[in-house]
């Protein structure tokens, strides 16, 4: 959530820069600034109200021990028609207030200066590109090799559940056991803490991280308890530090979970759906940080390079980006995202996400730090998907397939329980 700070100061600033995300905010600034204007403007009238409901009440005092009883009757009934008039205008002001705040929410995070213009994905910028795509004797698709040795059901998840919720059999099931516990143990070696959050959050939750308001519909609500299935870790993990003041000792803070994610993906299909490419229900390895204001596009690169690291551990050619404004989520100042090629169906997989939302989160969390001068300021938070986990299985399948079976990458031998394990 931008400050109210910001948006006065440098109104023109924040217009041209959410320009960026096309986004035309002239109006709801306006709108802002106004609500803004008219809650001071009631507020002074309350405190000024306050003060004449002190001083009356001194006076009554005095005219009480004076013997004017007739005169501290009028003070007592002029202090009661002050106190009437403080309540309506109390409940003005909440409700002025819960307007303003309401208002405030419709505003996206600013783009960093770094942030292409662009509208779609293809003004999206290549960062760099890694890896060497493979030379394949077959080009079967993945969700074909899934079938062909057994380890993932599409139609036994449609008949359990619907479309989008795949069953994972055998050496898939492992596969993916192996992947998640192969990135956590890459995640905590490089100092992120492991943690094991709810899969369900309330609104609270959603609201700080940005999810809601669900403009888009994507969350699965449940209507009963009024809570919602996460659609990623980032929002229960960055939500631990809702409500809580840190000192400048505190930071980083380094936080990496493993959870089922739940998205609706309303609007989606065709045949970039198929199979692992877009699901209601995936795992997914997060990474989340807390930085300092100064240091946190440094931990920025830090966390791009360490997904750069596993992605390249696993063998799968990829590509980074840099993101223009139209493909930017609501709440980031700058994404990269990577993407891995499939060699089957010959096109680049998006695998993760790495953001900073510089404040933005920080101030809808009420997330706070003491500075060397004991003002509270607003921290910065980070968070990458480090990884999810369909995509990277379909490039893996599809990547390693070979006449007599699919290889699996080196790396996750170990954690298949043998050496020279494949599928076949």
């Amino acid at each position: 959530m931008l400050t109210l700070k910001l948006l006065r100061e440098q109104t023109a600033f924040v217009i041209e820069r959410l320009a960026v995300k096309h986004f035309d905010a002239k109006n709801i600034i306006e709108q802002v600034i106004a609500l803004d204007d008219e809650r001071k403007a009631l507020q002074t009238k309350l405190d000024s109200n306050l003060a004449e409901q002190n001083a009356t009440a001194k006076q009554i005092g005095a005219l009480m021990q004076q013997g004017k009883k007739e005169e501290a009757e009028a003070c007592k009934q002029k202090t009661a028609t002050l106190k009437e008039q403080s309540k309506t205008w109390e409940q003005e002001l909440s409700e002025i207030e819960k307007k303003l705040n309401d208002t405030i929410v419709q505003l996206p995070n600013l783009p960093h200066t770094s942030v292409p213009a662009g509208r779609t994905p293809e003004n999206n910028v290549i960062v760099r590109e890694g890896g060497a795509k493979p030379a394949l004797q077959q080009t079967l698709p993945h969700w074909e090799l899934a079938k062909k040795y057994d380890i993932i059901d599409f139609d036994l998840g449609v008949k359990l559940t619907g479309a989008g919720f795949p069953v994972y059999k055998g050496l898939g099931a492992k596969l993916q056991r192996a992947l998640i516990a192969y990135f956590l143990d890459k995640n905590t070696a490089a100092g992120y803490l492991e943690v094991q959050p709810p899969l369900m959050v309330n609104e609270a939750s959603g609201f700080g991280t940005g999810q809601l308001p669900d403009k888009e519909g994507q969350m699965y609500h449940v209507g009963v308890d009024n809570f919602y299935l996460i659609p990623t870790a980032e929002v229960p993990v960055t939500n631990i530090y809702r409500d809580v003041i840190l000192n400048p000792s505190d930071f980083p803070v380094k936080l990496t979970a493993y959870t089922p994610c739940f998205r609706r993906e309303a609007g989606s299909y065709g045949k970039d759906v198929r199979g692992l490419n877009r699901l209601h229900q995936f795992d997914k390895v997060e990474i989340v940080q807390l930085q300092l204001p100064e240091n946190s596009y440094k931990a920025l690169d830090e966390m791009v390079a360490h997904v750069e690291d596993i992605v390249q551990s696993l063998g799968l050619p990829y590509r980074i980006l840099r993101l223009c404004g139209g493909d930017m989520s609501f709440t980031s100042a700058l994404t990269y995202d990577f993407e891995v090629f499939s060699a089957a169906q010959e096109r680049w997989l998006e695998v993760s996400s790495v953001s900073n939302f510089e404040s933005f989160q920080a101030n809808r969390l009420k997330l706070r730090y003491r500075d060397d001068n004991k003002k509270t300021q607003l921290p910065h938070t980070l968070n990458g998907s480090s990884l999810a986990l369909p995509r990277i299985l379909a490039a893996l399948l599809e990547n390693n397939q070979t006449p007599e079976g699919i290889k699996i990458p080196d790396v996750l031998q170990p954690y298949m329980g043998a050496t020279n394990v494949q599928i076949c």
